[in-house]
């Protein structure tokens, strides 16, 4: 996965650095030619009514402000292409970390899914509720958060191993009795793939979820 961040970001950086110069000597070109009209256009004026010296000025102002605009965009795109190969590099280091996020965690069917509930002021009990891709209730159950962190093992309501997939968990904060709240909970995922999208920068977990940056809450290496 690094080597093939790293291969398109060197590729699209070629790329640029070919079309900017492709784009120079166009602009060479092109000025070569405007010279050549401009002097055809002062040998065949009209000697009674010669073309005035601030109009041939204006000319050559109007076709070197294009020819700047030109190559300001070039360099625009240049820097945008560069600052785009420094982003993907810096991606490449996130493959392999795992996020944290409330998006469903992959349970491989052996090792156990790290999670990372939030504690309710108030609440004098928490229970523990797991879903399967389908929404339907895999196991529940009392836990003690005070912690910080809890493991989910992937042991159903019965007592089996669960099938290999993805996961959901709640936590339902209890206070005298009666549910307070019900919140996600978040679970540690290995990130698989990072990406560049129209929207921003995507990272896939394992598993198959996608989050944005923004919504992974947490970093660490794999334990």
């Amino acid at each position: 996965m690094v080597t093939s961040i790293t291969s398109a970001a060197t590729t699209a950086t070629t790329s640029a650095t070919s079309s900017s110069s492709s784009t120079g000597s166009v602009i060479s070109s092109d000025f070569q030619t405007f010279l050549v009209m401009l002097t055809t256009q002062m040998q065949n004026q009209d000697p009674l009514n010669p073309i005035e010296s601030t109009e041939y000025a204006t000319q050559l102002a109007t076709f070197s402000g294009v020819e700047q605009a030109v190559q300001t965009n070039d360099l625009l795109k240049d820097l945008a292409t560069q600052l785009s190969s420094i982003g993907m590099s810096q991606l490449a280091g996130w493959v392999g970390m795992e996020a944290r996020s409330d998006a469903p965690a992959y349970f491989d069917g052996s090792n156990s899914v790290t999670l990372a509930p939030q504690a309710v002021t108030g609440s004098d009990r928490s229970v523990l509720v797991v879903r399967d891709s389908t929404g339907a209730v895999v196991q529940r159950g009392d836990v003690d958060i005070s912690g910080g962190t809890l493991t989910w093992s992937g042991t159903g309501a019965d007592g089996a191993t669960a099938s290999p997939g993805l996961y959901t968990f709640e936590m339902e904060s209890y206070q005298n009795g009666v549910i307070a709240r019900t919140d996600p909970v978040e679970s540690y995922s290995e990130i698989t793939e990072a990406r560049i999208a129209g929207t921003g920068t995507v990272l896939v977990l394992r598993g198959g979820s996608e989050i944005g940056t923004s919504d992974a809450t947490a970093l660490r290496q794999p334990e």
